[in-house]
Parts: C-alpha cells; structure tokens; sequence
C-alpha cells in the first residue's frame, strides 16, 4: 500500500471542519485522500485550491489572514514522521487511517497537544511578526502580499506565492501570539527594516518599538548591526532616533524611581569637575553632600563604538573614584524591570558614603 492509495470512499467534504480549514499533502494523504483526488479538487472551479506548494486550502475564495499565517508556517515547518499502527483507539480518535506511516507538519489540533513543538523551526517574523505584537505602526495583516517566515540556514525551502523565507543561523526561541510561533520583537524589526526603504517607516517602527515598552535600543541596535543593516543611511538615522527615546524614556523610570522610592533628590544632568582643574566629565545624577554620582548606561551603538564609550565610561569611573566619589551604574533595563531593586543599590551607596574617607571638592556645573 502507498500514501496515494484512498483508504476511505467517504465524502471529502468532511475534512473542510473547523476554524482552519488547511492541509498538507501528507495530512491529506493521512486522511485516506490521494495526490489524483487532491489534484481534482484542487482543479479550476472545483471546491479546494492550493495555496502554496504542499498546502491545500480547503475551500474556494481568499483565504483569511489567519488562514495564511497558518498555510506559510504549514509550508515552512519541518515536518516529522509518525507512525500511525492502529493501537488502541488513537489513530482512530485522531481521525488518521489505521497501518498508515505519514509525514506530517507538527501543528496545533483540537484533539490532542503534540508531543514537539507547533511548526517546528518556523516562526512569523518581519512586518506579519510586528502586526501580531501590536505595533500600530506595522500594517494590517490583509494588506501584506507576503508574509515572512524565519527558518534554519540549511533548510531546503524557496520563497514562493504568499511565504517569503527567512534564514537564520540561530533560531531565536519565538514567543506565541494567538496561537502563531512569532519571532521576538528586535529579530521580527530586523527583519523587517531589512525589506523597507521608507526611513518614515522604519523611524516609526523603532520607535514604537521603545516608546511602547516591547524592547530596549541595545537590543534592537544588536539585532540590525548582526544583519548588517547598520551601514544604510536611512536605517543610521533612524537609530539615532531610537537612542534618544530610549535615553528619555530611561531618564523619566530614573526621576521616577527616585520619587518614588523616598531617596534625596539629586542635582541632575550635570559635568562635575576639580575647582580650577580639568573636568571629570558627566553624570546624570550627583549626590554632593555623600560624593554619590550615577551614570545611565544607554549604550546602543556599533560594537566597534561600544568599546570606545565603555572604555570612557571605565576611565571615568577609576578617576571618580580616586577622587573618594562612589560611581552607581545602571541600565534602562534594569530600570524598567525592578525599579525598587535598583533604588536599594543607589540608597546603599547613600548610606555608605558616611563610612568612606572624605572625598575631594569637586564644582557640578549643568550641562
């Protein structure tokens, strides 16, 4: 017996049931229904259409949003093979033809939870990818001719129809949206930038992506930078963009966290520097009466201009604390996941500072 043999002479019409009415050639060959019968509902005029290699859409008329999401992750999903021999009632249950050994793209059913992930090493990424998490930036999943999916470097797949494909060296872990496997959101912008040409466009995205708390600028940045994108001038400025939000959104969880965890207010954004001598450079808050000052870390620039301003930020801090002024260093991130953790740090230098040997006079002077 092969896959192509019918197993069953029962109406067709019963696999087009449920919310997604999709297949894979190997599912439907699982259900009893041969690549000729396929092909003769799939003809012009006749009630199923293939959507994309292998995927049977199993109705006439376009086909939802939803119903495309599906179909590209069915096409890009490695599939598993699985043995169907009769065993008790489950591959009745299931629906699968007993003494059947199938193919079958991992994905979610209403009978039963797969023993692997859903669409095994496939995830919406790109444009499709923003939709779903809520950009309102991105475009509506309706208006997208094609969807990008992200798969493994060496799989053997083609762009084709609605499915553009994706690689990857490293597959991130995706994140589930509605059901759907979707690329994080600083991989979903990477991928997406790197398709749009429109600075408007990828300036609104980056920036929605701060503004709206999905990610921080360093990841974002890390994520262009590893696809190269940083080199296109479009992209450049748009980065500068997303920087400066991110500094001023970090600035507003600093004034915050001081506020509102009871510690003494500070002198802000100010350049400290010996009286009559050189200066020690910038701070974004100052302590005076316990030689406390404390530095936002919002670094987000290429690796190569990282290294610079991290060695600024070193010898900075050594020249400080030479000088007996303690140096408390944060991060946006830190700052927006566990703000009561972070105001500890800062009144534990506070505290400390009675313990300390005076430090030396230094001038704040606003910047």
């Amino acid at each position: 017996m092969t896959h192509n043999t019918p197993l069953s002479l029962r109406p067709l019409h019963h696999l087009a049931v449920g919310r997604r009415r999709l297949m894979t050639a190997a599912q439907l060959r699982a259900h009893g229904v041969s690549a000729a019968q396929t092909g003769e509902q799939c003809r012009p005029g006749g009630p199923w259409q293939q959507l994309l290699p292998n995927v049977v859409l199993l109705h006439q008329g376009p086909p939802t949003s939803e119903e495309r999401l599906h179909a590209v992750l069915l096409y890009a999903a490695r599939e598993r093979t699985v043995a169907v021999n009769g065993g008790g009632n489950g591959g009745a249950a299931a629906g699968v033809p007993v003494g059947v050994t199938a193919s079958v793209p991992v994905q979610p059913g209403p009978e039963e939870t797969p023993p692997v992930p859903a669409y095994a090493e496939a995830m919406i990424t790109g444009l499709a990818a923003l939709t779903l998490h809520g950009f309102a930036a991105a475009p509506p999943l309706p208006s997208l001719d094609v969807i990008d999916v992200l798969v493994p470097r060496l799989r053997r797949l083609r762009t084709t129809g609605c499915a553009r494909i994706v690689r990857t060296t490293a597959l991130p872990t995706s994140v589930r949206v509605t059901g759907v496997p979707v690329a994080p959101v600083a991989r979903a912008l990477a991928d997406a930038v790197a398709e749009l040409a429109d600075a408007g466009a990828v300036r609104r995205l980056l920036t929605e992506a701060v503004r709206g708390g999905h990610c921080e600028p360093a990841s974002v940045v890390r994520e262009l930078n590893r696809a190269r994108l940083l080199s296109r001038p479009h992209v450049v400025d748009a980065v500068d963009s997303l920087v400066a939000e991110g500094r001023a959104l970090a600035e507003q969880r600093l004034y915050r966290m001081v506020r509102e965890h009871g510690l003494p207010e500070p002198v802000w954004n100010v350049d400290l520097r010996l009286p009559g001598g050189p200066g020690l450079g910038a701070v974004d808050a100052f302590w005076p009466e316990h030689s406390v000052a404390l530095e936002l870390d919002t670094r987000a620039h290429r690796q190569r201009e990282d290294d610079a301003l991290w060695a600024e930020y070193a010898r900075k801090r050594e020249h400080l604390e030479r000088l007996g002024i303690t140096v408390v260093h944060l991060t946006p991130r830190r700052l927006r996941d566990c703000p009561e953790h972070q105001a500890t740090v800062v009144r534990t230098a506070l505290m400390a500072a009675g313990d300390r040997e005076p430090a030396a006079y230094v001038v704040a002077l606003p910047r």
